[in-house]
């Protein structure tokens, strides 16, 4: 990839178990110059794609309004269930800058899909994060609120009229929050009971809005067809809250119900120094830094 701007793009779609539309969902991402797809992962139990896609901006923001058409096409809302809360067909396209951009270009490229969007596909569009319009709107959890069955109550609220789009959810496809923020690392760690009160306990306690880490936003899922459950985290500044700290904590919330880990997750693609640090930290290395990965030199 020789390009000298690159943004990430990390859309997640409603649709994790029909391989047919997520195939047509991905379709926008590949083979197209300006592009590249790093990886897309679904999961049944949520119902949910998720897309990791860097790009030249302007090729970038193309292959994204695209792909956010044939999921407005495809899904349709009104039929849909799964463990994860979402809002719209697309339910959150976020861009992180990577190199050569700031956090204002992913910003500007947020604002220019969002527009767009909201005029070719009449769906309303909600700016988050560093993009958000309002202080009430950055958290993504609290743009989401209600999900898809509540949007209709929502809009009827003046400090929830959509930034784009018309001021009614789309009739299948609900409502999508866009905006730039810095890298996230979807997170999840798998406990050992069926009993969702227990994930959702400890969820509550390690998420910062109820006193837990920093930078961590957690909540329990229910993983049926394993018959086991998740403490489900996102993880929005690993340079801040590393990763074993959120791992130690469940741990030790998991301990009180006489519950144990039986593994973790990571959904999509992670930056390395997120591993080397938590095995910094596991192995007890002294004085250990990127500088030392072999990789880090071979990318010089």
């Amino acid at each position: 990839m020789n390009w000298n701007k690159i943004i990430e793009c990390v859309p997640n779609f409603s649709e994790g178990r029909d391989l047919a539309k997520i195939d047509q969902i991905v379709a926008p991402f590949r083979a197209r110059p300006g592009v590249k797809l790093l990886d897309y992962s679904n999961d049944e139990d949520h119902n949910r794609l998720v897309v990791t896609v860097v790009g030249e901006p302007q090729a970038l923001r193309d292959a994204v309004i695209e792909a956010i058409g044939v999921a407005v096409r495809v899904i349709d809302l009104n039929h849909h269930k799964g463990q994860h809360p979402r809002m719209g067909a697309v339910d959150v396209v976020p861009f992180i800058p990577i190199k050569n951009t700031t956090m204002k270009e992913a910003d500007a490229l947020a604002n220019q899909v969002a527009e767009t969007v909201g005029r070719l596909y009449d769906l309303p569009v909600f700016l988050y994060e560093k993009s958000a319009t309002a202080p009430h709107r950055e958290n993504l959890a609290a743009v989401r609120k209600g999900e898809f069955e509540g949007l209709v109550a929502k809009f009827k609220l003046p400090e929830w009229i959509p930034d784009f789009g018309p001021i009614h959810p789309h009739p299948t496809a609900g409502a999508v929050a866009i905006g730039a923020r810095m890298p996230l690392i979807a997170y999840n760690i798998n406990l050992s009971t069926n009993n969702l009160e227990i994930a959702t306990n400890i969820a509550k306690n390690i998420r910062h809005s109820n006193g837990g880490l920093h930078y961590v936003k957690a909540m329990g899922v229910e993983l049926t067809e394993r018959g086991i459950t998740q403490v489900s985290i996102n993880m929005t500044d690993y340079s801040r809250t590393a990763l074993y700290r959120a791992f130690e904590l469940t741990r030790i919330e998991a301990r009180r119900y006489g519950v144990s880990i039986v593994g973790s997750e990571i959904i999509g693609l992670v930056p390395m120094e997120a591993l080397v640090d938590t095995a910094a930290y596991y192995l007890g290395l002294e004085n250990f830094s990127m500088q030392q990965v072999l990789e880090t030199h071979l990318m010089e």
